[in-house]
């Protein structure tokens, strides 16, 4: 039903484009009536009625009963149909992925969080990411020929406009989105995992009406997105927001660009782990020392979150600094870009005020108050499910906002 709308996506007939409007529209109301709609689209109540009255009998709209109204007759609010398509989300981790399946309404109706692997950088790991998602899906409770796309997370250099991942699974001349569809069958769309983050919460998340936002994954490495005028900005080639490799450190730590100095080799999951692990080796102590000291299994930063969450003072010293760090370098970016909202998202934000309290302090040190003073610090609400749901709702961004 839905495939039908999708395959003539590309054909810019006026009709199509009209009902893309129509859907974009919907995406970001909930619901409204025929007046509202036209006056919204700029064309006639008669046009729109027409449009409206074939997008409920083709099933991509459905009537949501009448507007409250105290005077006269009450009109129709109209609105997408939920179970008119599905997305599937995918957003990979260090450790694990994370795989949804979101109605057209924006709802989660299935969700499977850290599925166990670790996905190596091999042609062989891109096969074992395939084996999980079709696993997903194939356990779905929807009706498979609704599912419109599949969205995929990837870290690195990401050109989503074009399918390319220059950091990950880069084995063909080909783009990976293609390859991917070719493996799975459906059309796959890629983006980088920080922008699917921050366009979650610009969507489901702790954005209310924002349209200016930086948002920071503090996660095993670190990164940035921008959302200027209410949009997810990507840059030239899709590889905006690489703040992680600012080069500000005089140290000679690899950073994994393989540069030395980069931020995210002092600010970042990754130098939390190797910073604890040196300390503890240097004899200062932590309830993960028996852990660490032993060297049985690698230490996970998952670990290390929990232990800081229960109050292990070695662990809160370390994230508080690494706090301190971070707002340091993002007040340079507050000067910059002067935000309405910056996020503070990843696994490192799961320790909350340990790691939000610091950042906040070095911002108000190290940025110019009349830039910064408008500007909101926040803890992601979406927290390890921003990726996931961003995956979902960048994907049916693409087919109809695009």
């Amino acid at each position: 039903m839905v495939h039908q709308l999708i395959s003539e996506l590309d054909s810019g007939s006026k009709n199509v484009m009209t009902q893309k409007r129509i859907i974009t529209y919907y995406m970001h109301n909930h619901s409204s009536t025929i007046p509202d709609l036209a006056k919204e689209i700029d064309l006639s109540i008669p046009t729109v009625t027409k449009f409206i009255t074939e997008m409920c009998d083709a099933g991509y709209l459905v009537s949501y009963g009448k507007q409250e109204s105290t005077e006269g007759r009450p009109p129709n609010l109209y609105g997408l149909n939920p179970d008119s398509g599905y997305l599937v989300g995918v957003d990979i981790k260090s450790y694990c992925i994370n795989i949804g399946l979101m109605n057209f309404t924006g709802d989660m109706i299935d969700l499977q969080m850290e599925i166990e692997c670790h996905l190596e950088n091999t042609p062989e790991g891109l096969e074992e990411l395939c084996r999980h998602i079709r696993n997903f899906i194939d356990q779905t409770p929807v009706d498979k020929t609704k599912i419109l796309q599949i969205g995929v997370n990837i870290s690195g250099r990401v050109n989503p406009e074009e399918g390319y991942s220059f950091s990950t699974f880069n084995f063909e001349e080909r783009p990976l989105a293609d390859i991917l569809s070719e493996k799975l069958n459906y059309p796959v769309s890629i983006d980088n995992d920080t922008r699917a983050m921050a366009y979650g919460e610009l969507m489901k998340g702790v954005v209310k009406g924002e349209k200016n936002i930086v948002y920071i994954n503090l996660s095993w490495g670190l990164g940035s997105a921008f959302v200027i005028d209410g949009k997810i900005y990507s840059g030239r080639s899709g590889f905006s927001g690489e703040f992680g490799h600012f080069n500000v450190f005089d140290n000679e730590i690899i950073c994994r660009c393989g540069k030395k100095g980069c931020l995210q080799t002092e600010v970042s999951g990754e130098a939390l782990h190797r910073v604890l692990c040196e300390r503890v080796r240097a004899g200062q102590s932590s309830i993960l020392s028996e852990r660490i000291l032993s060297g049985k299994t690698p230490l996970m930063l998952d670990e290390i979150i929990a232990a800081t969450n229960k109050e292990d003072v070695l662990c809160i010293e370390l994230v508080e600094e690494i706090g301190r760090k971070l707002g340091r370098y993002l007040a340079g970016l507050i000067n910059l870009m002067n935000p309405e909202l910056v996020v503070i998202g990843g696994t490192l934000a799961l320790t909350g005020d340990y790691v939000l309290q610091p950042v906040k302090s070095a911002v108000r040190k190290y940025s110019l108050n009349l830039v910064s003073r408008d500007s909101a610090i926040v803890l992601s609400k979406l927290q390890d499910k921003a990726g996931v749901v961003g995956a979902c709702m960048l994907s049916r961004c693409k087919l109809f906002e695009s």
